[in-house]
């Protein structure tokens, strides 16, 4: 008998590309987008707890503030004080929340054991952190579009001048983002981290003219307020909505671009040199 004749997918030789390894290029898209898909899944599958709380906290602080301090009838400057009161309110919770996003990441990463699964990839100190900042931006944006939602039919605030608010919006949520990144790259445990937040975070935020205006402080308090960059994300965001401000604008705008090149090499930093996060 004649022997039947192989089958054509048995002769055919196998492609050189099916067991090549993939090449990268200079910038590693795919491994660098998984990486921010899955830190924006991470948040967005406990909604209620990283958008909906902070929401209902913000609502909280402005029903408190004008009831209290009887909101309707004061004024901050040129505006009633429930207009001044609702976009600081605003930036406050974003921040916070873009800091929350970045800095639990990394910190429960370590503490489960589980950063090498981020560390191994062939991910760039750069295309690392631009994913986990990018997620935290991402967090901060949509509390703030859900909180602005949420609080404007209660303050009334108009729209002066859009571009202001997304640029502050997008380099304070970028900011706070950076510096979650950096503390979660240095704590070791929750306390470590628990301990910024409240000796750092929150001090600067509640000092930085979210509840009154700076000219009403001290002289020395005043200047103190000025040198805090907090104040600046709050006070340009503030214009955006209302047309005032307590500082300097053009300032404010490169103290917000200083600060986060500042945060971004120091994370760069600590990244490629495996700080914390390498034995």
């Amino acid at each position: 008998m004649n022997a039947l004749p192989p089958h054509p997918s048995a002769t055919r030789p196998v492609a050189a590309a099916s067991m090549a390894p993939r090449r990268i290029g200079r910038v590693n898209w795919i491994g660098t987008g998984t990486l921010y898909r899955k830190e924006v899944k991470r948040f967005l599958n406990v909604f209620t707890q990283t958008i909906a709380a902070p929401v209902v906290t913000t609502l909280l602080f402005y029903a408190v503030f004008a009831l209290a301090l009887g909101g309707i009838v004061r004024q901050a400057g040129d505006v009633p004080f429930l207009q001044f009161l609702g976009p600081g309110l605003i930036m406050m919770a974003m921040a916070q929340n873009a800091f929350a996003n970045t800095s639990s990441s990394v910190v429960i990463s370590k503490i489960q054991g589980n950063i090498v699964d981020v560390l191994m990839p062939p991910l760039a100190p750069a295309e690392l952190a631009f994913a986990w900042i990018a997620a935290g931006i991402t967090r901060g944006v949509l509390v703030g579009l859900v909180t602005t939602a949420a609080i404007l039919p209660f303050a009334g605030f108009a729209v002066h001048d859009p571009l202001f608010i997304a640029y502050h919006a997008v380099a304070a949520s970028m900011m706070m983002a950076l510096l979650g990144s950096i503390a979660g790259v240095w704590s070791e445990k929750f306390d470590h981290i628990a301990a910024v937040t409240n000796f750092v975070v929150t001090p600067m935020t509640f000092l930085s003219g979210t509840f009154y205006t700076v000219d009403r402080l001290p002289e020395g308090w005043q200047i103190a307020a000025h040198l805090n960059p907090f104040f600046y994300m709050i006070d340009g965001f503030r214009y955006g909505f209302i047309g005032q401000s307590d500082g300097t604008l053009m300032i404010g705008l490169a103290v917000m671009a200083v600060c986060n090149l500042a945060l971004w090499l120091v994370l760069l930093r600590m990244l490629a040199t495996g700080y914390k996060l390498k034995p």
